[in-house]
């Protein structure tokens, strides 16, 4: 089954349980995805996370309700997932511009945020660049941070880039070279369990053999089938928008999907002027339904 099925029995999950305490991590159970790859994944494809989904679905049904309906505001409040009346009257007002009360008033505006269904619109016109690459089983010294599953799409949010400019400022990259003989730097990041709410990222250098220094790691990567996208540009912005146009265009058109593994970002030491880094996804051919 592609991810694009996937996305949408996910979405089904999310209406057919839209009164429920759900969170995306259940969501990402449903259709067997750690809780960080479908994060990313729905956030990228989507434009918006699950949280944010499953939100506005039910500040918009509360809306219909509250207009159509005599029943109380804390009753409702309560229905839709508020602890208080008060903190429904915020959600709402940020929603719809105006409060439960205002609401009822006859004449007045609200928005409606209706149930998504996901359909692949197909646009001529642009070319996405990428090659296969097989590799062996190849292993990683590297500095790991962990990160919050929201981190990844979270607007404004610069925790990845801090850790790099951190790596950059401290002696990070001096100790890798030390204990490296290919000084490539990879920036690794790890799927998740699916009850875990964080997921590892490491910035490191391909390792062979020698004393792992204090504070490091080593990061195994399985041996399977990569593909492999150039980010060109001059600055990590082109990140995000390659990753956007993998899940897009690349994915639900290509023959393969991508696995639920290891992926990272490859900063070659001789790098291309025009190419910022490169993205390698681990992916295996679609099963003939």
């Amino acid at each position: 089954m592609n991810f694009i099925q996937n996305l949408q029995r996910a979405i089904d999950y999310m209406e057919a349980h839209i009164l429920e305490p759900i969170t995306y991590e259940d969501v990402a159970k449903h259709v067997y995805m750690s809780s960080y790859h479908f994060h990313r994944t729905f956030s990228l494809v989507i434009g918006i996370t699950a949280k944010e989904y499953i939100r506005n679905r039910r500040l918009s049904m509360a809306g219909q309700e509250i207009s159509m309906s005599d029943v109380k505001v804390i009753d409702i409040a309560l229905k839709y997932g508020y602890d208080s009346p008060e903190s429904f009257t915020k959600a709402f007002a940020r929603f719809h511009g105006i409060t439960p009360n205002v609401a009822r008033r006859a004449g007045m505006k609200l928005k409606s945020f209706n149930r998504l269904i996901i359909k692949i619109k197909l646009e001529g016109g642009t070319v996405m660049d990428y090659r296969i690459e097989k590799r062996d089983q190849f292993k990683l010294l590297v500095k790991i941070r962990k990160f919050r599953n929201e981190s990844i799409s979270e607007e404004g949010n610069t925790e990845i880039p801090d850790f790099w400019k951190t790596c950059g400022d401290n002696s990070t990259f001096d100790i890798l070279k030390q204990n490296t003989k290919k000084h490539d730097i990879y920036g690794a990041c790890a799927p998740i369990s699916k009850e875990s709410s964080h997921f590892n990222y490491g910035i490191g250098m391909e390792y062979t053999e020698g004393n792992v220094p204090e504070g490091y790691d080593i990061w195994e990567v399985k041996p399977t089938v990569w593909a492999v996208f150039k980010c060109i540009g001059e600055t990590g912005d082109c990140i995000g928008d390659t990753w956007g146009r993998i899940f897009s265009e690349f994915l639900p058109g290509s023959e393969y999907n991508m696995l639920d593994d290891t992926d990272f970002e490859l900063y070659s030491e001789n790098n291309e002027t025009d190419c910022f880094c490169e993205i390698w996804i681990p992916v295996k051919k679609k099963e003939v339904e």
